[in-house]
């Protein structure tokens, strides 16, 4: 029937605790309170060192935490990295309970594969959560924290947090690559998820606090200590005239509803990610795509996944190459460390072979003197939006681009992406960068967009399924440029009458609003298309916490100044 590890039990004093036990600096006189931790766990080999990582990375005091963990049905080889895990990190802990069943299989009798949802498979599920919650109450802990083991914790102070809440019943906010979380604000008569104006507006944190909502999973907290919590149950038998399905979660919601314990969401900090469940019958490679997505999300983010050393063996990294392209460049201004580093992990998890470009920095640049780089400003050009010359941060990025050109120019590159430091790759991006080439294939291209501002939304012309053809555009985030392409803006001479980059190129495709700058460049025949939808974003927007712009945050090139200057020394 399996192994059972019991390791280092130490003896429980019990201590009566205040209602709130300080904030997370553990300036107060009283202990934590005891969490056991319950985790269940089938076939998240590819998870799992994520998952501890998190776990160890809480600065909740160890030995105030019991750990109960259940994995059975596997096809994989989670019990040797739990076991492994356990072994080397469970002296760390107050207790740490192990069960793993090897004779089970790896289906249940009702199922046709792992991931099908069949009444046996909710049964069994039903029956280790009761027998979690059990264990913790047998043990006299204070709190249970019931945590899937796709859930993972970038804040470390979440345990912390979420004991101080006081609540019944309270979960922590996660994140994942789109709109899902681990919670529910409307739940259909059936006992369906249902979509409420509410959830936009917590899941986004435009609404900060904690929020009674009907339904929370995936990583909840329970307190022991509140005499209700010993109504509470996840097995649908132990409740009276329970109309519902044979679901965990469900049972749990309707149980705290029908007893009066309310149900919590709390977003006042970000606490961590979590993947999108796969739908039943899925295959489980699409779970280590959604692991991918996450970790490409906390990312983008600047929190990216704890992954102990130790644990780091069990990951497997694809191979790099250069996604069927010539080359790749991302440029990095060299005092931006963060960013490159966060970079160079995103491509590390996509296998990404990529060179990096020394970005021109415009502190470096002597304004003064640009005719040593052979530069000409536009004559009266003036930004769209602020009105004002050019900024020294526009000048660099203008010939980090342009030198790129030049390289693909001379090294004869067919296919050459070009990528900033400050992007996001979008879930499944290798899938839909590898279509983007193929379908490029049939069209006569020069440049292809994978990332900008649109500013004319719904106006674009397709001309494949995945490309449209784009108008008057903003940014340089990413984009694909071809030989041709790259020669073409080259004999364009743009360095003679330069501009910001992204008001370059749509003059290029012959796009751009202001005839007046379209006229010092008359060859304006770019074949120019998009991705759409689009394959990177900014990781950080306008106004947004985090946000960098070393464009914006550069000095204005003081145009008359520069002009004096060049009559006087001619």
């Amino acid at each position: 029937m399996g192994t059972f590890i019991k390791l280092f039990i130490f003896a429980i004093i019990l201590v009566k605790f205040l209602p709130s036990f300080g904030d997370s600096s553990d300036n107060n006189s009283y202990k934590w309170p005891t969490v056991a931790i319950s985790v269940l766990i089938r076939n998240k080999a590819h998870t799992l060192p994520y998952f501890f990582s998190s776990l160890m990375n809480l600065d909740y005091p160890k030995d105030r935490i019991y750990i109960w963990i259940y994995s059975d049905f596997n096809a994989d080889n989670s019990v040797d990295i739990i076991e492994d895990w356990v072994e080397k990190y469970g002296p760390d802990y107050n207790a740490i309970y192990v069960t793993t069943n090897t004779t089970t299989g790896q289906l249940h009798p009702d199922e046709k594969i792992s991931t099908n949802w069949s009444p046996q498979h909710f049964q069994h599920v039903i029956h280790l959560r009761e027998d979690a919650i059990r264990f913790a109450r047998r043990m006299w802990a204070d709190f249970i924290f019931m945590i899937d083991a796709d859930v993972f914790l970038t804040n470390p102070s979440t345990l912390k947090v979420l004991v101080n809440k006081d609540f019944t019943v309270v979960a922590p906010m996660l994140a994942s690559d789109g709109l899902y979380s681990n919670f529910w604000c409307g739940m259909t008569d059936q006992y369906y998820y249902k979509r409420t104006e509410d959830y936009k507006p917590i899941v986004n944190r435009e609404k900060i606090g904690c929020f009674e909502v009907p339904m929370v999973h995936t990583a909840v907290l329970i307190s022991l200590k509140h005499q209700a919590s010993d109504l509470l149950t996840y097995n649908p038998k132990n409740i009276k005239n329970y109309n519902g399905p044979i679901d965990d979660i469900i049972a749990f919601a309707l149980n705290a509803k029908n007893n009066g314990i309310s149900l919590n969401i709390c977003n006042d900090y970000p606490y961590g990610f979590v993947t999108v469940p796969l739908e039943d019958g899925d295959d489980l490679r699409n779970d280590q795509e959604q692991l991918l997505n996450i970790k490409l999300e906390a990312i983008s983010r600047g929190t990216p996944l704890p992954l102990d050393k130790h644990m780091e063996k069990y990951v497997v990294y694809p191979q790099y190459w250069k996604f069927g392209c010539s080359e790749i460049f991302m440029i990095n201004l060299e005092r931006r460390t963060e960013r490159r580093k966060l970079m160079e992990l995103s491509m590390k998890e996509l296998g990404m072979e990529a060179t990096l470009f020394k970005a021109v920095d415009g502190r470096d640049l002597d304004l003064c003197n640009l005719k040593e780089f052979s530069i000409t400003l536009m004559p009266g050009y003036e930004d769209p939006y602020h009105k004002r010359p050019m900024k020294a941060g526009e000048v660099g990025c203008f010939l980090s681009h342009y030198y790129i050109w030049k390289k693909i120019v001379e090294n004869h590159y067919k296919t050459t992406l070009v990528l900033e430091d400050d992007i996001h790759f979008v879930p499944y991006f290798r899938h839909k960068f590898i279509l983007l080439l193929d379908e490029i294939e049939e069209l006569d291209w020069d440049l292809v967009y994978i990332g900008r501002k649109i500013l004319l939304d719904g106006e674009e012309e397709y001309a494949t399924p995945h490309t449209t053809r784009p108008l008057y555009s903003y940014w340089t985030l990413g984009y694909l440029i071809s030989e041709r392409g790259a020669q073409k803006l080259l004999d364009a001479k743009p360095l003679d009458n330069m501009l910001p980059v992204d008001e370059f190129l749509p003059i290029m495709f012959d796009q751009h609003t202001n005839d007046t700058w379209k006229s010092y460049f008359p060859n304006r025949n770019l074949n120019a298309f998009s991705a759409a939808p689009l394959l990177v974003h900014p990781t950080h927007y306008t106004g947004q916490e985090g946000y960098i712009s070393d464009t914006e945050d550069s000095t204005v090139v003081d145009v008359t100044a520069l002009s004096g200057r060049m009559r006087n020394e001619l």
